[in-house]
């Protein structure tokens, strides 16, 4: 039997041991491996935040599933498929600006994810920002004409936040042509300066 202090001793020896036996492989092969150990790290990281994330958010939890996906950002996690979840949990927390927070720094990376736009035009919209939100809706809209939501979106932002009535008719009538039987048109109809009859059933 070893006793205590020995094999304490012994310890210590075989740790310098190991440290020295490393070294002697070569800084190159030892900065390699330490980098490959730390990018599989990060990425198994990156994915159970992710997980968790969508897991809280199933279940109702919106505040935790915010904080485990904005950290699966973070941690490396592909932010193109975190942050449409990400925006979902903290628009479903009625956390408009928060998400607002999230949404501006992604699309200046990805200027070209036409759906973050119009999230964020309907974020804007929500907490009465009307000038931001036409300008992402109008973006969307640019690049997606027959897009009707953002058409609808964007009527609503004219006629409840500028009251140009006849700027908003414009757009929910091209609303009710691209989607007459929406889920929308009632309202799209209601607003209009002047009425138009709904969709026929033979139509």
């Amino acid at each position: 039997m070893i006793a205590p202090a020995r094999s304490r001793t012994l310890a210590l020896a075989l740790a310098f041991a190991f440290a020295f036996a490393l070294a002697g492989c070569g800084a190159t092969a030892g900065d390699k491996m330490r980098a490959d150990v730390t990018s599989f790290q990060k990425e198994q990281t990156a994915e159970k935040l992710f997980e968790r994330g969508k897991g809280f958010a199933s279940v109702g939890d919106m505040t935790r599933a915010e904080e485990y996906l904005a950290a699966a950002i973070e941690a490396g996690a592909d932010d193109r498929k975190v942050m449409p979840i990400l925006l979902r949990v903290c628009a479903a927390d009625h956390r408009y600006r928060v998400a607002i927070a999230y949404a501006e720094p992604y699309l200046q990376k990805h200027p070209d994810d036409v759906a973050t736009h119009f999230v964020l035009g309907t974020l804007y919209a929500a907490v009465g920002e009307g000038a931001q939100a036409k300008v992402e809706l109008q973006r969307v809209i640019a690049v997606k004409p027959n897009e009707a939501n953002a058409h609808f979106a964007l009527a609503v932002v004219m006629r409840d936040q500028d009251n140009d009535l006849a700027a908003a008719d414009k757009h929910f009538r091209e609303y009710l042509r691209l989607d007459p039987r929406g889920s929308h048109a009632d309202e799209a109809r209601a607003s209009l300066l002047k009425e138009v009859p709904p969709p026929s059933k033979a139509d």
